[in-house]
């Protein structure tokens, strides 16, 4: 599959996912760039601004296993990966699979759960495997995790470690509309019609397709510098403890190239790095202090290293040719 077929189901599943989510087209891209690089996202906002809705769009538009599954308090480890069972009619264990034998999971809520049931995510997110009594499983491709959480309230909320949020590929919030986007809507949804069930449009063997040829997506020298000196400015800021590590480098590499496949390029400019620097660094970032304030000071940060980090100028594009 070459990068143009890319881009094509790309915008085919934009379009589908765009008949429930309104005003998104930015963010859709994201998402969609985190899955061809074989990511996860966690999408962090207040209620009612669609986090659901889109994971559910995303993952009906195509054609694969789905399992949502609500994180509580009480959740347990094995509810996801599974337990073996004594079938007394069979007279021996049994696997009973958990929900992450799906290829899209939609873990909705998931500071909800307790610190030992978030980490039976981090073996299935990081190896696509599992292990229960000592005998590992491998999960189908592709599995991708789409997580929501509530930022504001804290109560009865488990904040995940770093290691858990480092599993993440990319951190987005979906953020409220403008009047003309909830005017479009209100004229909708507001007679009662809620957001429909979205058919799916692209198979599994496609994407799996789509996602070897992201692979095949080039960086230049220069642009592969450029985001060795952003990452490299996050680690000396007096407001951080800890700045991005390299396996954040190689995530930001890994979802620059595919957000220029589904913009339809085979190569990889300064402005995807750009638009992907927040999204997949901010979370890698902890800062000293008061977490409070803790998304708009990492939004200032990043935005202050952007401006302050010369952009390539050579002409690579004609390089990139050669």
């Amino acid at each position: 599959m070459d990068i143009q077929e890319v881009s094509r189901l790309s915008g085919t599943i934009k379009a589908n996912i765009e008949t429930n989510i309104v005003g998104k087209s930015d963010l859709i891209d994201l998402v969609l760039a985190a899955l061809l690089a074989k990511g996860h996202v966690l999408l962090e906002d207040v209620p009612g601004t669609g986090k659901t809705v889109l994971a559910k769009s995303l993952a009906g538009s195509i054609e694969m296993d789905f399992k949502r599954i609500q994180f509580t308090p009480d959740l347990l480890p094995s509810d996801l990966i599974g337990i073996n069972y004594y079938n007394q009619k069979e007279g021996e264990f049994v696997f009973r699979k958990g929900a992450l034998f799906t290829n899209v999971l939609l873990a909705d809520e998931i500071n909800r759960a307790t610190p030992r049931t978030q980490s039976a995510l981090l073996e299935a997110m990081e190896e696509k495997q599992i292990t229960v009594d000592g005998k590992t499983y491998t999960l189908q491709a592709p599995f991708f995790v789409i997580a929501t959480q509530n930022p504001v309230e804290t109560q009865g909320t488990f904040p995940l470690p770093e290691a858990q949020l480092d599993r993440f590929l990319v951190q987005l919030s979906m953020g409220y509309t403008d009047k003309e986007e909830m005017l479009t809507i209100l004229s909708r949804f507001s007679s009662g019609r809620q957001p429909g069930k979205v058919s799916p449009v692209v198979t599994r063997q496609q994407l799996l397709d789509m996602q070897e040829a992201v692979e095949t997506v080039r960086v230049h020298p220069d642009v592969a510098a450029y985001s060795v000196d952003l990452v490299e400015k996050t680690r000396h800021l007096d407001q951080v403890v800890l700045g991005v590590s390299p396996r954040g480098n190689l995530a930001l590499i890994r979802a620059a190239k595919a957000l220029a496949a589904v913009k339809g390029r085979d190569y990889v400019i300064p402005d995807d790095i750009k638009a992907l620097a927040l999204p997949v660094l901010g979370h890698r970032m902890i800062l000293r202090g008061s977490q409070r304030q803790r998304s708009s000071q990492i939004e200032e940060l990043i935005s202050g290293i952007l401006e302050e980090t010369p952009v390539p100028t050579e002409d690579w594009k004609k390089q990139k040719e050669e």
